[in-house]
């Protein structure tokens, strides 16, 4: 089922997340939405605030572009990027690293803003699945800029407030127009 996307202004999106407790058939039917959901809106991550549920979840797939990344690491072993994806992951702890890259970030519950946003190069994390289980995934490229655009969502950062300055000042009429 196709959900219904929060946008920019609503309270939701600026939340700290709660942790998922326990993983139960309402949060993986909610996942297989998302899933949905993303891929309907042309996207390469969701997370579960920004269709309005405040838990620390999130989905993410980049398999649209298997070389975006130079490597990737699943528990200590080098795979594809199309082996994990779409990557599902609840209650995310890692760390970022590598040097500080800058790419144009854009976001489903931000319509028609984009800017260039700089984020740490790579990160290598424990990500929790629905199954129990946990990846060990140490990775860079878009991959690593996905999961830390999510994560951002889970603690109710949004990308523009990682902004430069200026940056900020270049989308401030637009954020305004949005929040209306």
């Amino acid at each position: 089922m196709i959900l219904s996307i929060t946008q920019f202004g609503d309270p939701v999106l600026r939340k700290r997340c709660r942790e998922v407790k326990e993983v139960t058939d309402e949060i993986r039917s909610l996942v297989e939405d998302m899933i949905e959901t993303m891929h309907d809106a042309n996207g390469v991550g969701l997370a579960a605030p920004q269709v309005g549920i405040d838990l620390r979840l999130a989905v993410v797939d980049v398999s649209h572009d298997p070389d975006c990344v130079s490597f990737l690491r699943v528990n200590g072993e080098e795979v594809s990027v199309t082996e994990i994806m779409p990557l599902v992951f609840i209650n995310p702890t890692f760390k970022k690293g590598g040097g500080k890259e800058r790419m144009e970030e854009g976001c489903l519950s931000i319509h028609e803003v984009r800017a260039e946003v700089q984020r740490p190069g790579m990160v290598d994390g424990i990500f929790p699945q629905l199954d129990g289980s946990e990846l060990r995934i140490e990775t860079d490229g878009l991959l690593a800029r996905v999961i830390q655009h999510e994560t951002d969502h889970l603690n109710g950062v949004l990308f523009v407030d990682r902004l430069s300055a200026a940056g900020k000042l270049m989308v401030r009429g637009e954020l305004k127009r949005l929040k209306g």
